[in-house]
């Protein structure tokens, strides 16, 4: 597996630049630029730190395949508007929903 195309398939999946993908992950834009402009593989911490930005873990970035379990129209719609989600927009989903739930 290539990682930085698998990094440029999960980032153009979102519409997402560099610089957006570098800010969603706190990294520095010239982080990520170097890595493509060398061709080199991130560190494992900085790997995680975009898999976290995309929403997804390690063992998702490495699957070789995209399958999803089965899934029904509202989840996967809920699923796909999630990932595109900031941090903080998370969070506010995630207390609200839980608010929700204890009413």
């Amino acid at each position: 597996m290539d990682i930085l195309q698998r990094i440029t398939k999960l980032r153009e999946a979102r519409a997402w630049s560099e610089y957006r993908l570098a800010k969603e992950a706190g990294l520095s834009q010239s982080t990520l630029s170097n890595l493509y402009k060398r061709g080199n593989s991130p560190t494992i911490s900085t790997l995680e730190t975009i898999c976290t930005a995309f929403g997804i873990t390690l063992s998702q970035f490495f699957a070789e395949t995209d399958e999803q379990p089965a899934l029904t129209d509202d989840q996967r719609e809920l699923l796909e508007k999630w990932v595109l989600l900031t941090p903080t927009q998370k969070e506010r989903v995630t207390a609200y929903i839980s608010g929700c739930l204890q009413l």
